[in-house]
């Protein structure tokens, strides 16, 4: 317990302290986020907003990771260092991305081909090694390895862990579009990832995970990353994620799903991800189909904004949303454990 206490202190203490420096050190710079024209007047306010603050998110996490193993019989485990690292190699895909954006002075970076490659590589490299490294469960799972607990053999998992991670980061990019939408609602989401895994680590014999409270010290790190960075980007935000720090939140949310066997919990816990993904691939192809928009504008949250709602409403709103959905993600998976005969 110590240890998830000193993971998200850590982490959360870096984004809290030191983004003054970095918000200072991007401004000098001219780094700041380019807004698509399609947006709004209140959008448009918002541009040249220094920009890339998920770096602090990344760099929290991975510090406050790092920092919780000096506490004595705190271990390192393989599915930790690969979730971590996951989170850092979607990070630098996303990197690249705002560096593009912010050079070209464009809303445009890597193109969608080549960022999904990027993303491809470090998804791939990660399910290889966590079979390879982690001996993880490659079955379909909803609260434990075992339920429903269908086999997926080594390549279905693969398969299934490179749609998750495309799905997950995309689904918080998208929702990284108001002003604490993302790192909030991510927040909520991680602490979700920490009780689970807590509670994995507390019944090894049940769920054999034995990786569970790594993976608990790797959700707590960015549940306080995400809540330092919030600090800064309430609104009115001071700095914006980037593409940084929604594909490194994304893909740690993928990766803690993974290996603690809880593959559809997530879209549970994240269902602000789904259905702000939903809205934009109905919209897409009721477009296509009608040539009639179904949204006003997609992802949702920016049809509720041109439907009259203040952005911190729906900001907030959206919050509350996430919060019960992570409280019934908490309720369903302590349900299962009853119903398999477990002891309160």
């Amino acid at each position: 317990m110590i240890a998830l206490l000193i993971a998200g202190a850590v982490s959360l203490a870096v984004p809290l302290f030191g983004m003054p420096l970095l918000i200072r050190a991007l401004a000098l710079r001219g780094i700041g986020q380019p807004i698509h024209s399609d947006l709004g007047e209140t959008h448009q306010k918002k541009s040249g907003t220094p920009t890339m603050g998920g770096l602090m998110i990344v760099g929290g996490a991975a510090l406050g990771y790092a920092v919780a193993h000096l506490r004595g019989g705190t271990i390192f485990t393989w599915g930790g260092l690969l979730t971590i690292g996951l989170v850092i190699g979607a990070g630098f895909v996303g990197f690249l991305d705002d560096l593009i954006k912010v050079r070209s002075q464009r809303n445009l970076g890597l193109r969608a081909r080549t960022k999904m490659v990027g993303l491809l590589i470090v998804a791939v490299a990660f399910a290889a090694l966590a079979i390879r490294l982690a001996d993880v469960h490659t079955t379909l799972s909803f609260t434990s390895f075992d339920r429903p607990g269908i086999g997926l053999g080594r390549i279905g998992w693969v398969a299934l862990a490179v749609f998750m991670i495309a799905g997950t980061t995309n689904g918080v990019n998208l929702s990284d579009g108001l002003d604490g939408l993302a790192a909030g609602s991510a927040a909520l989401c991680f602490s979700a990832f920490v009780v689970i895994g807590f509670w994995e680590f507390r019944h090894v014999d049940a769920y054999q995970i034995p990786q569970a409270l790594d993976l608990a010290l790797v959700a707590a790190a960015m549940m306080g990353a995400c809540t330092g960075f919030l600090w800064w980007n309430a609104a009115p935000a001071k700095i914006i994620m980037g593409d940084v720090g929604a594909l490194g939140i994304g893909a740690g949310l993928a990766a803690l799903a993974l290996v603690m066997s809880t593959q559809l919990l997530l879209a549970i816990a994240g269902a602000l991800y789904v259905i702000q993904t939903l809205s934009v691939m109905l919209q897409v192809t009721g477009y296509k189909l009608t040539k009639k928009r179904i949204f006003k504008m997609a992802p949702i949250h920016h049809h509720f904004e041109m439907s009259g709602w203040e952005e911190t409403t729906i900001t907030v709103r959206f919050w509350i949303f996430s919060a019960m959905c992570t409280a019934l993600a908490l309720g369903i998976f302590y349900a299962t454990f009853i119903a398999r005969g477990g002891i309160d």
